[in-house]
Parts: structure tokens; C-alpha cells; sequence
């Protein structure tokens, strides 16, 4: 992954309720940070199997100062049994303790509205967002756990490398003003 590279800024979530979590939360007050959401449904096996344990252990793994994680739960089937009091119970079962935002629901159509937002073709959705809130991944489906620990590596190192380009690219600028031989420079 590329920082020289255009990406699309991610869209902000539509939630109509938050679990694990004292307020409601967007993305744009974690800009500086990577942000990781696992989208999914509580009937979903792909999710409760991989998605949610792989959610667990990237919040385990990374620091919450450098990686947030986030939950959203996004219900295109099954409504009237996945309500807010379902995924509280099932949050505590499998002791899920990262913050969970509840899709807000349609008003044309079963497709949530953050789900609309993001095109998603199912659950579970792993998207990775990075410091600057540009979009980087969307991966429907099961992806390996190096493979997405290598890339927030990656999106986590990218500001640094950023900020020793641009010092690289100054003091290369304050050179032309001094005097360098092979031995040292003088002003």
C-alpha cells in the first residue's frame, strides 16, 4: 500500500444505536489513528467463526492509541430477531468488548444505510481505514490474519514514513545553503 497513492475518504457511519461504548462515536473524531471495522450479523456463520475472532485479536494486538476497532452490525435479513437487546447478549457471550455501532435501517429497501454507503455485497466486511480517514480495504469474506495484520502494520507506519520523507526533503532544502565536503557540513 502505497501513501502516494488517491484514495476515496471513507463514509461516515449511520448508526442508530451504539453498544460498549458510553456515546456515540465517528470517524472523524479518530482521524490520526487507523481505524478497523468488522461489519457483520449475528446469524452470519462467516462472522461469529472468523470475522469476530480476527476483530478480537487485531484489538488485542494493536494499541488502541495507533488501531481503533469497531463493530458494525448491519442487518440486511432476519430484522425482527436481530434487535439492540439480541446483540447486547450476544456481545456478552462472546465477550466482545469493542465498540459496536447498530446500522441504521433503510427507509427504502432491507439494505442498511452504511451498508448503502459502502456498497457492501455481505457479512463479513473487514475495512480498514487509514490516519488520514481514506479508505483502503474493503474485503467481503474471510481474509487470512497475517495477511490483515501486514497491512495495518503498513497503515499504521505510513504517517511516520510521511513525516521522514518530508524531513528528509527539508534538510536536503537547508543543504544548499551550507557548505559540505567529505568530511562535514558548515553553515
Amino acid at each position: 500500500m502505497s501513501q502516494f497513492t488517491e484514495y476515496p475518504k471513507a463514509a461516515e457511519i449511520e448508526a442508530s444505536a451504539w453498544i460498549n461504548t458510553a456515546k456515540p462515536l465517528s470517524l472523524a473524531q479518530m482521524r490520526g489513528t487507523v481505524v478497523v471495522i468488522h461489519v457483520f450479523q449475528m446469524l452470519c456463520p462467516g462472522c461469529v467463526l472468523h470475522g469476530i475472532p480476527q476483530t478480537q485479536l487485531i484489538r488485542q494486538t494493536f494499541s488502541e492509541k495507533q488501531v481503533k476497532v469497531l463493530g458494525l452490525h448491519s442487518v440486511f435479513e432476519h430484522h425482527s430477531v436481530m434487535n439492540i437487546d439480541a446483540l447486547r447478549a450476544f456481545s456478552a457471550e462472546y465477550r466482545i468488548t469493542f465498540p459496536i455501532a447498530i446500522d441504521a435501517p433503510s427507509t427504502s429497501g432491507h439494505i442498511p444505510k452504511t451498508m448503502q454507503r459502502y456498497g457492501l455485497q455481505g457479512t463479513p466486511t473487514l475495512i480498514l481505514i487509514d490516519k488520514l480517514g481514506r479508505l483502503r480495504l474493503q474485503h467481503y469474506g474471510k481474509i487470512a490474519d497475517m495477511q490483515v495484520a501486514k497491512l495495518i502494520s503498513e497503515l499504521v507506519g505510513e504517517q511516520q514514513d510521511e513525516l521522514q520523507l518530508e524531513t528528509a526533503t527539508t534538510t536536503l532544502d537547508s543543504e544548499k545553503d551550507t557548505q559540505c565536503t567529505d568530511t562535514g557540513c558548515q553553515l
